[in-house]
Parts: C-alpha cells; structure tokens; sequence
C-alpha cells in the first residue's frame, strides 16, 4: 500500500512539474512582455479576489 501511494505522489509530482516547464517554455517563446504581461494579469487577478473576499 505504502508502495503504491509512493508511486502515485512522484507521478502527481511529475505531471505538475512538467506542466509548468511547458507553460514557462511556451512564455520564453513567445517573448518576455508576454511574460510580463501574463505576470501582472494573474497578480492583478490575485489582488481583485482578494479585495472581492475582505468586501
């Protein structure tokens, strides 16, 4: 039992881990103000949910 959740978690891990690379590499491709944009969009999200959840 204790195998097989082992086994689970290190290939949760991995798909998580290798999802991320892909999204990185794919905002490398595309140009750093993508990136920088991407970046304050999802802050700028961040920081609306939390202003929407203190209201």
């Amino acid at each position: 039992m204790n195998r097989s959740w082992s086994l689970f978690a290190l290939l949760l891990l991995s798909t998580v881990t290798l999802t991320g690379c892909m999204v990185i590499a794919g905002i490398f491709k595309a140009g750093v103000w993508v990136g920088v944009i991407l970046v304050l969009a999802v802050i700028g999200v961040v920081a609306w949910i939390a202003s929407k959840s203190r209201a």
